[in-house]
């Protein structure tokens, strides 16, 4: 489903936003300097739609412009694919902060919260 007026969105497909919302885990090295996003998508749309090809990666995209990442991954359940996990490395501070920007769009357009774990 294409929502062309969202502040920001997640797309495995160019111009098609994902409609199943993730869950995201990060860690970070001790440092600080670099860490990882994990997104879990269980039953993504992307999924059902074969018709669009295959998938190749991961878009966040909000007002500033796009984050992407390659590093997709699909669960299967009795030969189906059921579920996707994308991870977006980040190897700077000015990367986490951008990537905490997008969050946290994302999180105030699709009306959820943020907690530690």
């Amino acid at each position: 489903m294409n929502k062309a007026n969202s502040i920001s969105a997640i797309q495995f497909f160019r111009g098609v936003d994902e409609e199943c919302i993730p869950e995201i885990r990060l860690t970070r090295s001790k440092d600080g300097n670099t860490g990882q996003a994990i997104f879990y998508f269980e039953q993504p749309e992307a999924l059902a739609n074969e018709l669009l090809g295959e998938i190749t990666g991961m878009r966040m995209i909000d007002e500033e412009g796009e984050i992407s990442t390659r590093e997709i991954k699909a669960r299967f359940v009795n030969g189906s694919p059921n579920a996707l996990e994308a991870t977006y490395v980040w190897k700077s501070d000015i990367e986490f902060e951008r990537f905490m920007r997008f969050a946290k769009r994302y999180a105030d357009t699709h009306g959820l919260g943020y907690s530690e774990s």
